[in-house]
């Protein structure tokens, strides 16, 4: 068993679409329409048979509260592995990123929690070394 697809709920997908590729650098590996939305995936450059990152419309009722929850209290809802915290806190800063956590050694990774302007904190972390 592996994990082939994980999901990231975004209020807009196409805003979504266009954070996550010219922003992040993730590339897009599914786009296909489907009804009102699409399946949209995007992989790491560095991975491109890795795990698909799947970009999900997040209207569900439920999913909302769920959301509002989360950022409230400061929760990132997924961690992305980086090289270097601080170059890629100060690549994606660069780039109009705002941060909710700037990077913070804990223990033994270093980690920085930013905003992905699609409802979401998503946490990067590298090893502390």
């Amino acid at each position: 068993m592996r994990i082939t697809y994980t999901s990231l709920l975004v209020d807009d997908q196409e805003k979504a679409l266009r954070f996550y590729t010219e922003v992040l650098g993730f590339v897009v590996k599914h786009d296909v329409p489907m009804g009102d939305a699409r399946w949209i995936t995007v992989v790491s450059p560095e991975d491109a048979e890795g795990t698909e990152l799947v970009l999900e419309p997040d209207t569900h009722p439920a999913v909302t509260p769920f959301k509002d929850a989360l950022v409230a209290d400061g929760i990132p809802f997924t961690a992305f592995g980086v090289d270097d915290v601080h170059a890629e806190y100060e690549r994606l800063v660069g780039l109009g990123v705002v941060f909710t956590l700037q990077p913070t050694n804990m223990g033994p990774v270093t980690t920085a929690v930013f905003d992905d302007t699609c409802g979401n904190l998503i946490q990067i972390q590298s090893t502390t070394g």
